[in-house]
């Protein structure tokens, strides 16, 4: 061998031992005992965290919500079924319902005297369906009618009675027959007529010579409950807020508080319970996506969307291996 090629040999053999040692040292470390890479999670701001905690239970309160009001709902429907079937002829005329509930609350079953709790401004027709002291009340005798007329296919609607200072004097209720609005008024039992028999509406009864003879042969009827000022929803008792909401809506939605649904809607508190708590689960709901959508796309914060946890925890549930 010559010279050169000796000395390529001998620098090899140092570079393999070179080497050997150290491979021999990384072999001889466990992989479990080696520091594992970490990827250090985004720091979460703790007033994000407040809030994002925060609408998550409030969203969860809503929905619990919902489940409960939907079922007060639904309970108060069977129930008020029942008492219409009662009571109303199925294929009696709209004039004939109204007269048929009308009938039932002059002359039904012996009821309990005193109103629930003493109060007066029941909005449950659970109550004002079997208080005597309830149904003698303006306010509450037309929530049963109101609730009552809905069961039977009978669309109503309450109509306010205000004075000069804008305050509630009486409450009665209209009802559509023959493509008129016609007033009655529950708590004197009445379908408010002219003279000579015709249905009346509001607008009729604003004249004061149709409004003196239709009442005059209705006892004790307070002549001040006149027809000048009305309304169908009150929203001057909130102030200065209520009156801005109502030119607002009259501005955006002429007739707006003419619908009998909207005075469903105030006369039945079930039906005003399941309104608000869907109302705000979808508030909570869209603040709970913008608040996501602001955590990722300004924070960096990302978390697994809650339909993939409940994909993996269905997964993991059907996994036979498991």
């Amino acid at each position: 061998m010559s010279n050169r090629a000796a000395a390529g040999v001998d620098i090899l053999e140092a570079q393999e031992t070179s080497i050997a040692p150290t491979s021999r040292r990384n072999a001889s470390v466990p992989a479990e005992g080696r520091r594992p890479h970490v990827e250090h999670a985004p720091k979460v701001h703790p007033l994000y965290s407040a809030l994002w905690y925060g609408v998550n239970g409030l969203l969860l309160l809503s929905l619990a919500a919902v489940l409960w009001s939907g079922c007060w709902e639904y309970s108060t429907r069977k129930y008020l079924k029942g008492f219409s079937d009662a009571i109303v002829p199925f294929s009696s005329t709209p004039e004939q319902k109204a007269q048929a509930i009308l009938d039932w609350m002059s002359h039904g079953p012996a009821r309990m005297q005193e109103s629930p709790g003493g109060v007066s401004d029941d909005r449950d027709p659970a109550d004002t369906l079997n208080y005597a002291a309830l149904l003698k009340v303006c306010g509450t005798a037309t929530n049963a009618f109101i609730n009552l007329a809905d069961s039977a296919g009978l669309s109503a609607r309450r109509l306010l009675l205000l004075d000069r200072n804008r305050s509630t004097m009486h409450v009665v209720a209209e009802v559509p027959i023959d493509g008129r609005w016609i007033v009655v008024d529950p708590a004197f039992r009445a379908i408010l007529r002219d003279p000579g028999g015709a249905l009346l509406t509001r607008e009729d009864l604003a004249k004061p010579t149709v409004f003196a003879a239709a009442t005059a042969k209705i006892s004790d009827y307070d002549p001040a409950y006149v027809y000048s000022n009305t309304v169908h929803i009150r929203l001057s008792r909130f102030g200065g807020p209520g009156r801005f909401l109502r030119r607002v809506l009259s501005a955006s939605a002429p007739g707006w508080e003419d619908s009998a649904a909207l005075s469903l809607l105030v006369e039945r508190e079930s039906l005003g319970a399941l309104a608000l708590s869907v109302t705000l689960l979808f508030v909570f709901f869209v603040f709970r996506a913008g608040l996501r959508w602001y955590g990722e796309s300004r924070l960096g914060i990302t978390s697994s969307r809650f339909r993939w946890r409940i994909v993996r925890l269905g997964r993991a549930l059907m996994d036979p291996a498991g």
